[in-house]
């Protein structure tokens, strides 16, 4: 958990694929602790061929037979399916914005603002405005599991918002 803190969450990510992993594994969090998805991380990676879209997007049900039966993964139908469906969404909106981190970058513009310095774990919000709008367009364009919770923990994961408190090597305020 300390080394993903330190070395990815809340680092700005612009890479279609890296984004598209990271929205992923923050949708198979949901109900489950984020050290599990930690830990069945490079399961996922290799199950999941990489994370590219365009080859996520191409899996059929044979693959999805293979998903559930791979005991590295979190096994859940409905979030196999719903990533299968959420990378051709993610490539449909990489066609028309250019990419899929210009998209997130034109509905979340930055830099993101640090938190005050008087802020603590309690001033984190589990969601926001900016993050229900998000939610509200990916599931119109099709996606599922992007509730505006789980969008919202992209948004930290991939450097959309800056929620790095004071006192944390990270935090810029």
């Amino acid at each position: 958990m300390a080394r993903y803190h330190d070395e990815e969450w809340g680092v700005p990510v612009d890479d279609d694929t890296a984004l598209f992993e990271r929205l992923a594994l923050e949708s198979f969090q949901a109900g489950l602790s984020w050290s599990t998805i930690l830990r069945k991380r490079d399961a996922f990676r290799a199950a999941f061929r990489g994370w590219d879209p365009r080859v996520v997007a191409r899996f059929g049900e044979s693959d999805v037979a293979r998903l559930m039966a791979d005991a590295g993964i979190v096994r859940n139908r409905a979030k196999i399916e719903g990533t299968i469906g959420n990378a051709a969404v993610v490539l449909a909106i990489a066609a028309a914005e250019g990419s899929f981190g210009g998209y997130l970058h034109e509905r979340v513009p930055g830099p993101p603002a640090p938190l005050p310095r008087s802020a603590s774990a309690g001033d984190i919000p589990a969601r926001t405005p900016a993050s229900d709008a998000l939610s509200a367009d990916l599931r119109a364009r099709g996606c599922r599991w992007v509730g505006s919770t789980i969008v919202y923990a992209f948004m930290q994961s991939v450097g959309l918002v800056d929620d790095h408190l004071p006192g944390c090597f990270r935090y810029r305020g």
